[in-house]
């Protein structure tokens, strides 16, 4: 692309940095921008630059919070004692949206990937373990993706936390292998989860 202007080159550039916008989805979103007032343009960039300075990660399950603890955590209307672990943010925003599951979360922060350079020692896991050691958890629920590094995950986990007094599951798999929990429809997500199974039982399966 030839540009008439470095601001505009500038912005396109910066906008093409997102992931799944190329140059030319990038160039629409800037004349897009052009064309709104200066107000609305203000307002635009500056919920951006407020969500970047004032986030924060929930001190006791890691989901993107306001505050030090989020409002699932803090919402004594929920199921302190159950659990859902998670890899990211995204998979919370997913469960959420089934609006079936009524406990906490776990973010892990990733998967063990040794292949992508990520180990345990990366992820959330000790605090997972720190919580069911000091928190009345009775419940486990690994809501993970099916595939080889999400096994990999479940399996270590479980070895963690064997001989806690915790209940461990994982939500069935009416979700493919190697499909990804932010792409299930709501429907199969919520079943998966209510028909959930002894982690002891999906280990043996080997899926």
């Amino acid at each position: 692309m030839i540009f008439s202007s470095s601001l505009l080159e500038n912005a396109v550039n910066e906008f093409a940095k997102l992931p799944g916008i190329g140059k030319k989805t990038a160039l629409r979103l800037v004349l897009h921008l052009i064309k709104q007032d200066e107000a609305s343009v203000k307002q635009f960039s500056g919920a951006i630059a407020h969500m970047r300075e004032s986030l924060q990660f929930c001190n006791r399950c890691h989901n993107i919070s306001d505050t030090p603890v989020c409002n699932i955590c803090s919402n004594r209307g929920r199921k302190q004692e159950l659990v859902c672990v998670v890899e990211n943010i995204r998979d919370v925003i997913a469960i959420e949206s089934t609006q079936q599951f009524n406990g906490l979360y776990h973010v892990l922060g990733g998967i063990i990937s040794p292949l992508d350079g990520v180990g345990p020692d990366q992820l959330t896991i000790e605090s997972l373990v720190a919580r069911v050691k000091e928190e009345n958890i009775s419940e486990i629920i690994f809501a993970l993706n099916a595939n080889v590094q999400g096994d990999t995950t479940v399996y270590y986990i479980n070895k963690k936390l064997k001989g806690l007094p915790v209940k461990i599951t994982t939500i069935a798999r009416g979700i493919a292998f190697g499909g990804e929990l932010e792409y299930a429809d709501e429907m199969t997500l919520a079943k998966s989860i209510s028909n959930r199974i002894p982690v002891e039982n999906y280990i043996s399966t080997g899926n």
